[in-house]
């Protein structure tokens, strides 16, 4: 089944209030806005990258922030959504096919989570919402200034030099697809240095 940017924005508008925190809604919203205007310039379905940004992180409706990649992965295929869909669930939070390239550490063992990110050939549009998770708060930052951020609340691990390794060989990534610095789509990164 499909889903569209509307439908999406109105499950995270739903979602309001049901949790902890609106935080996490406010910034998937960030992340589907930053990966339209990516998609956009670089002749993509904006539609489809903006749908795959606000949904990433739905699984924190539906359990503990820490399971939020399987939760939503659970929650929108049982929902009947396409398998492109909530695929993104799981690949936002891994970088370069490895579970171990995280921002939060080095998540617990679930075979088939490590298996799926071991082999799943990662698309465009998930490597555009990985750099856009990467940059976005509730509003769009530069990586230093977001990966900062994630350390600072959720502290240093031994895979933290490897993932910033990794976060920056995507934004260089970008920033060649695009034949610019990716963060000249968004001038008012500037403000929020």
């Amino acid at each position: 089944m499909k889903l569209t940017s509307e439908e999406a924005l109105k499950m995270l508008d739903n979602a309001r209030g049901k949790t902890a925190s609106d935080g996490w809604i406010d910034h998937s919203i960030c992340v589907g806005n930053s990966a339209a205007k990516i998609a956009e310039k670089l002749n993509l379905d904006v539609e489809y990258a903006r749908t795959l940004g606000y949904i990433h992180d739905i699984g924190k409706l539906v359990g503990e922030f820490q399971s939020h990649v399987m939760n939503g992965y659970n929650y929108l295929k049982n929902l009947g959504y396409d398998e492109k869909y909530y695929n993104i669930c799981l690949t936002h939070s891994y970088l370069n096919n490895d579970v171990n390239c995280t921002a939060g550490g080095i998540p617990s063992d679930i075979p088939f989570r490590r298996e799926f990110i071991k082999n799943h050939e990662y698309t465009i549009y998930e490597k555009i919402i990985n750099l856009c998770d990467l940059m976005c708060t509730n509003v769009v930052n530069t990586i230093d200034k977001r990966l900062i951020d994630i350390m600072i609340r959720r502290g240093a691990y031994e895979n933290t030099q490897y993932h910033i390794k990794e976060t920056y060989k995507l934004k260089e990534y970008f920033d060649n697809l695009l034949g610019y610095s990716v963060y000249d789509l968004f001038p008012e990164i500037y403000k929020n240095l």
